[in-house]
């Protein structure tokens, strides 16, 4: 009888372990499937880890069953599905595809277009053209950014004969074409993208109103000539009321690039060369008071259709810019030719006199003739090199760190976190009474960079005080550097110093690529909304507490006048 009680109480405990087993937490099991003893369990992180591992080391499979048993673990973390999506793509398994990124798609993980866009490959590669067609067609609707990945994915190979297909991605021979058919083809192209990528298309316009200016320009094609379709397409993108959203002459573009040998700058003075190819090195310094028979106003009146902006300081930035444009100028009916054009200027004698320019291809200026050669001082720290994403100087003599942040953009010699750590060290073990944030020249990059910037001059207290710290901008600060001076201006104590900035605090932005394929003109589409500030921020721009704009007389003379009111700043 013992024997016989002791082989049922084994048998008993046997069978409460399988079913125990069987209703343990997954987190409680796994150790078992790799290799652990089952009373070890793998945490969270350790498990996200593993599941990277093998998605890095392209062992989909594998990386597919670990993020499978993560979405098990918390199905509502929409990354997680994403990722299960990715695996099981790579894997083949196309069914198990779709089902994880429609729940991405639920949850709202990433961009959705994306998810949607997934589910049509997944489709394809399953030889589903319909649900394909219908998937890609939705993720198009939903505002999906790389049209080129559209034409070239393997992935949607199965569709690239089907008509709706090339209709969808845009790849209609234009070759083909005649020259109205190929501007057509061009328009029709550009306003499906405007009004499919862009954020809000019809915030700034109406609808109706875009329609008409579409279909106006479509009937004039055979009476315009090149130049003057081109100015009417960027005049579309302009329609769009952002910064972001633009499109280029094909001339104003390497590796077609002609402009007139001269550099503009608007000062406050007026428009003056403030550098020429050694041809016209007696145009340096000089005032610009006409283009062809027109006034300096009246050309910028004329720009105004051509130059997206998100305020009224960005055209003086870019304008300067599309007068050396003889093609844009004769797009706009100033000029009669579209190679060259003729300026009139005042020299410094005040002596009035035509030249004449020739489009060219464009060249770096730095060994041109400029307009400070003969200045007495030496060459002012804002001008001293531009071209370097960030750098900084000491000025022992006030106790000042003079910092110039021209780019969101990492310096492969040294990232930008790695610099401001230098920074800040520096500031901290010197004797550093005061620092200049130069962001004047500052066109954007990756606004997600400006983090150890901000988050550097939050914590540190020496400097972060007011009358301490302070950051120049300008009509060219833009982008991704108007989103870090945006955060400076909420978060710290800093003072502005210069001329308002060439966006708003809070703006749409991005630039998603756009090609048009007869005439080769390019320019990009903004799809998101970028809010650096509160929502109740409607400023056009930053202001400047200290107001110190460009002055020629002062450019002439190397001297900086944001720098000049920095120094003079008296803390109350």
């Amino acid at each position: 009888m013992n024997y016989l009680r002791s082989l049922l109480i084994i048998f008993v405990l046997l069978l409460v372990c399988l079913v125990g087993w069987k209703y343990l937490p997954v987190s409680a099991r796994q150790g078992q499937s790799s290799g652990q003893s089952p009373a070890r369990t793998e945490t969270l992180p350790s498990l996200e880890t593993r599941a990277g591992e093998k998605f890095t080391a392209q062992q989909w499979s594998e990386a597919a069953a670990l993020f499978a048993r993560l979405t098990e673990i918390n199905p509502h973390q929409g990354r997680y599905w994403n990722q299960l999506g990715q695996a099981r793509l790579r894997a083949a398994d196309y069914r198990g595809a779709i089902q994880a990124f429609e729940k991405t798609l639920e949850l709202g993980a990433g961009y959705p277009f994306n998810a949607a866009y997934n589910i049509a490959c997944s489709y394809a590669l399953m030889g589903q053209k319909a649900e394909a067609l219908k998937w890609l067609e939705q993720s198009l609707e939903m505002g999906y950014r790389n049209l080129q990945q559209v034409r070239t994915d393997e992935n949607l190979k199965a569709l690239h004969s089907d008509l709706r297909y090339i209709k969808l991605a845009a790849l209609d021979d234009v070759s083909k074409m005649s020259r109205d058919e190929g501007w057509r083809y061009d328009l029709w192209l550009l306003a499906r993208e405007l009004k499919r990528v862009h954020y809000d298309p019809f915030k700034k316009i109406t609808k109706e109103e875009f329609e008409a200016y579409v279909k106006k320009l479509h009937d004039e094609i055979p009476k315009l000539t090149d130049p003057q379709i081109e100015v009417r397409l960027i005049g579309l993108s302009r329609l769009m009321g952002d910064g972001h959203t633009s499109l280029q002459s094909p001339a104003a573009r390497p590796p077609q690039r002609r402009l007139a040998p001269v550099q503009f700058y608007l000062f406050t003075e007026g428009l003056f060369v403030t550098s020429a190819a050694p041809k016209h090195a007696d145009l340096v310094g000089a005032q610009v008071v006409r283009i062809g028979d027109h006034t300096i106003d009246k050309v910028m009146t004329a720009l105004d259709p051509v130059i997206s902006r998100d305020n009224q300081m960005w055209p003086k930035g870019i304008g300067p810019g599309l007068m050396r444009n003889p093609r844009v100028l004769n797009g706009l009916g100033l000029i009669p030719e579209a190679d060259k054009m003729t300026i009139t200027v005042t020299d410094g004698a005040g002596k009035t006199r035509t030249a004449q320019l020739a489009a060219e291809p464009d060249e770096p200026p730095d060994n041109w003739p400029h307009a400070r050669q003969r200045a007495a001082a030496p060459e002012p720290l804002y001008l001293k090199n531009r071209r370097a994403n960030y750098w900084f100087e000491y000025l022992p003599e006030s106790k000042t760190v003079y910092f110039q942040y021209n780019a969101v953009q990492h310096d492969p010699q040294e990232p930008l976190p790695q610099f401001c750590d230098r920074l800040f060290k520096f500031i901290n073990e010197k004797e550093v009474e005061r620092l200049v944030i130069d962001m004047r020249w500052n066109g954007g990059g990756n606004n997600f960079l400006n983090r150890p910037l901000v988050h550097g001059l939050i914590r540190n207290d020496k400097i972060n005080q007011r009358g301490k710290l302070f950051v120049i901008v300008g009509r060219q600060t833009f982008s991704a550097a108007m989103n870090g001076a945006a955060e400076i201006e909420r978060q710290t104590n800093a003072i502005f110093v210069g001329e308002p900035t060439g966006s708003s605090p809070n703006f749409v932005g991005e630039t998603i690529p756009v090609e048009l394929p007869y005439s080769k003109m390019r320019g990009s589409i903004s799809d998101l909304f970028w809010q650096s500030s509160v929502a109740m921020d409607y400023r056009t721009w930053i202001a400047p507490l200290l107001y110190a704009p460009p002055s020629f007389e002062l450019y002439r003379a190397n001297r900086d006048p944001a720098m000049e009111a920095i120094l003079a700043w008296k803390s109350e």
